[in-house]
């Protein structure tokens, strides 16, 4: 009949918390904090306690050594043991271990006397395999100890051989490897310690489904923190089995041999369904082999590599634009050139209009680079462009337009265009000349920038005879670069330029 039949059976009704109490073994049952939940007979005689003073309270109370100091070995040697059988729940065993137990005199008074102990601590698991509870058997084993220790100064042959074998070398080897195994965990959590602080991301992988048996925390943040412990690669991140990782990983398992990656492209989502992130990593599965050689799992370890892939990528993507400027700037240089060569036969003449319209080519320049060639605003290419002349003379007039770089360059040599030309012949060649610009944004949904540029207070122009450089580049900027219109109206007043263009093409 199996136990649990003979517990329910009416004619042996057995109280378990009785058993438990009448034990001649002493035991104690504790929380996962190491605080006191229960213990029998047993355990409050050999510690001399009471129930009522240690139930609830934590097992080493009395040896907490404050901050800074460190518990007493065998108080280690205890803890140590039970954090053991919590986190792999599974029983864990301490072959010795010496204790001070007090024993009460027949005389009266108490005094401490030094005893030997075997322990056992068995994880209590519920059905989630969660620890519960963590009970605690200790074995008496000082009359071993004594014995061992009187074999080892047995002189005279008092001791037998078997008794010297039971006594000291059953229990010299049960110490030994109690100490290696106290080594092997001591360099085991050294190695943990340094595997989970590693600054590149690592895991373990076992089997040929490639569960996760350990990670680090690197590769915990590299997988937004997802829940890994004993789960599959595909279960734990589905998105990566269309991108091939899986099949690299099914690779290895199978043949052996290493596979790595270099700034390999690696999409994943915080959430289900919702949208990828892009990371780029340097990795390498290696295969882990039994002694025989069997693969059972595999190495993964790497580097995020997002940033530097990412700066590689904007590098290139400058370059490419610086290139691209240099040619239009120098095809533009080129253009100016020859269009000014055209219109001044003298080569002084020739060489100060050059110099003016490059002078102004490089201050657009200038205020594009402070801004790292994101942009410019409307405003500041106005002002950049018409500082060699009276400013107060100059009235702006518009709301804040931030402008691309092709579009500022552009613009800037319009402005420069006109500006020339007003000091040269429209109003602020006279004292009392004016310039007034107005710009305004049209159109909301098929948005549109004008931009009026009207002279005032300065002598009277007319229709030139000739266009001028400055008019055809005018025109040229505003209809080719800018896919625009303009409107050149000479009237009694002075010069009236009414532009208008896309904004579509001049937001950065």
């Amino acid at each position: 009949m199996a136990l649990k039949e003979l517990v329910k059976s009416s004619d042996l009704a057995i109280d378990l918390a009785t058993a438990f109490d009448a034990s001649p073994n002493p035991y104690v049952l504790l929380y996962p904090d190491l605080r006191v939940a229960g213990m029998n007979q047993a355990y409050l005689d050999v510690t001399h306690s009471r129930r009522e003073d240690i139930l609830g309270q934590p097992l080493f109370g009395a040896f907490d050594s404050g901050p800074g100091k460190e518990a007493p070995e065998n108080v280690r040697q205890v803890r140590t043991s039970m954090e053991k059988a919590i986190s792999t729940r599974r029983p864990d065993h301490l072959a010795v271990v010496k204790f001070s137990i007090p024993r009460d005199l027949p005389e009266g008074g108490r005094v401490f006397e030094d005893r030997f102990w075997s322990a056992t601590h068995t994880p209590v698991l519920n059905k989630d395999g969660e620890v519960v509870m963590l009970l605690q058997h200790t074995t008496d084993i000082t009359e071993l100890e004594r014995l061992r220790k009187l074999s080892a100064t047995d002189s005279g042959g008092a001791i037998s051989a078997l008794d010297a074998m039971i006594g000291g070398g059953l229990l010299a080897r049960a110490q030994h490897v109690q100490e290696d195994n106290r080594r092997l965990a001591t360099e085991r959590n050294r190695l943990t310690d340094m595997f989970m602080q590693a600054p590149g991301f690592i895991a373990v992988l076992s089997g040929p489904d490639h569960r996760f048996e350990l990670f680090n925390e690197a590769y915990r943040r590299l997988t937004d923190h997802r829940e890994l412990a004993g789960k599959t690669v595909a279960q734990a991140l589905p998105e990566v089995v269309p991108q091939g990782y899986i099949d690299m990983l099914d690779t290895v398992f199978e043949t052996g041999e290493p596979v790595e990656g270099r700034g390999s492209l690696l999409r994943l989502q915080a959430v289900p369904g919702g949208p990828f992130e892009d990371a780029y990593v340097d990795f390498i599965y290696q295969p882990i082999r039994e002694d025989g050689g069997k693969i059972v799992g595999i190495f993964v370890q790497g580097h995020d590599v997002t940033d530097n892939v990412l700066a590689t990528q904007r590098q290139k993507l400058m370059i490419d634009e610086l290139n691209h400027r240099v040619k239009n700037t120098l095809a533009t240089v080129q253009s100016i050139a020859m269009q000014t060569a055209r219109s001044h036969t003298d080569p002084r003449a020739f060489a100060e209009s050059f110099q003016a319209r490059l002078l102004s080519l490089s201050h657009t320049h200038d205020l594009l680079t402070r801004s790292h060639w994101e942009g410019a605003d409307l405003r500041d290419i106005l002002r950049h462009e018409t500082e060699a002349h009276e400013t107060h003379r100059i009235s702006a007039n518009g709301p804040p337009v931030p402008l691309g770089p092709a579009f500022a360059l552009s613009l800037g040599m319009i402005f420069h265009e006109l500006a020339t030309n007003a000091a040269k012949y429209g109003a602020l060649s006279a004292p009392g000349g004016r310039v007034l610009v107005d710009w305004s944004i049209a159109d909301q949904t098929d948005r549109r920038l004008i931009i009026e540029w009207r002279e005032t207070g300065g002598p009277t122009v007319a229709v030139p005879e000739r266009r001028g450089f400055g008019t055809r580049m005018i025109e040229r900027n505003v209809r080719h670069d800018l896919a625009g219109e303009v409107d050149l109206r000479y009237l009694d007043s002075g010069l009236n330029a009414r532009i208008t263009v896309p904004l579509d093409r001049a937001v950065p």
